[in-house]
């Protein structure tokens, strides 16, 4: 049979007599005044239907049914201060962190090697990173994004990171083979199967550059991270860009090969919502983003 409770205050009152040693001591850290205690006392009793204080000793000692009903109220406002202890950890862990969302390239290449920095600098801070197989959208949870683009889309504010320039690269020891053997068109080009037609193909690029088509063994991936790590492999010829072979190149693990260049009109952005954020982890992420992407080197 379910029991209805007493209201919560009566046992609070109660819980601090205890715990104080006295009516008087607990009127004091609740700022009312002892008759007002005693009157909680009293209507607990009378709730319960029973004596909790042996007032015929002094001080008052608790009866059997105050020894009980004490286990239970000592236990039960515990569990219910360690609950609301949780639930502002669960509030700082959230004020603290930030979820940035992006594509698997440009969080594997260039957003996560530079977080190293960010955490030196804000050790507090845990940034989430949420990659997606497409082009990344707002959803629940979801603080930042960065996109490639024109940097017109409607669902939040666009700062750009940086511009995309687009060269063919390889590791060098593809390099001097290809070299040897007669440039790109003896290569084995790295392809990225994508269904976005705004990232330039090796048709593109030959094409543009008035290069002849390359008849050569080609090998396709589904992305850009796959395909990276062929090229790091001396698997052949990747089209390299800044925001996947720019740290890459600059480190000495992929080279350029051949000078000829492609400028996309699209460039990286970082996307904030609309309505600004107010948590200061969010705010200090995008000024840190925009800092690093406005200080990227550019594939030379």
């Amino acid at each position: 049979m379910e029991t209805r409770l007493p209201p919560l205050r009566l046992l609070t009152v109660f819980e601090i007599v205890l715990r104080t040693g006295g009516a008087q001591k607990a009127a004091s850290e609740l700022n009312v005044t002892q008759p007002a205690v005693s009157q909680a006392l009293k209507a607990l009793e009378d709730y319960v239907g029973t004596r909790l204080l042996d007032r015929s000793k002094r001080p008052a000692t608790l009866t059997e049914a105050g020894r009980i009903l004490q286990a239970g109220v000592s236990e039960g406002l515990g569990r219910i201060a360690e609950a609301f202890v949780q639930i502002r950890s669960l509030q700082n862990a959230a004020e603290q962190s930030v979820t940035v969302a992006c594509s698997v390239g440009t969080a594997t290449y260039w957003l996560m090697p530079r977080l190293a920095d960010f955490y030196s600098e804000h050790q507090n801070i845990a940034v989430n990173v949420l990659t997606t197989a497409g082009a990344p959208e707002f959803q629940p949870g979801v603080d930042l994004v960065i996109r490639y683009g024109t940097g017109d889309w409607k669902d939040g504010l666009s700062v750009k990171l940086f511009d995309e320039r687009v060269v063919p690269v390889c590791s060098p020891v593809v390099a001097e083979r290809i070299e040897a053997e007669g440039g790109l068109s003896a290569a084995t080009l790295l392809h990225v199967r994508s269904d976005d037609d705004s990232w330039l193909t090796w048709k593109d690029y030959l094409s543009l550059n008035g290069l002849p088509e390359n008849r050569a063994l080609g090998r396709y991936f589904t992305n850009y991270v796959q395909a990276t790590q062929a090229a790091l492999s001396g698997q052949g010829v990747l089209l390299g860009w800044e925001s996947n072979a720019g740290d890459l190149v600059r480190e000495g693990r992929l080279v350029v090969f051949g000078a000829t260049a492609y400028h996309p009109k699209e460039a990286f952005f970082l996307v904030s919502p609309a309505v600004p954020q107010r948590r200061a982890a969010v705010r200090l992420l995008t000024e840190w983003i925009i800092g690093h992407g406005n200080g990227a080197t550019t594939l030379s």
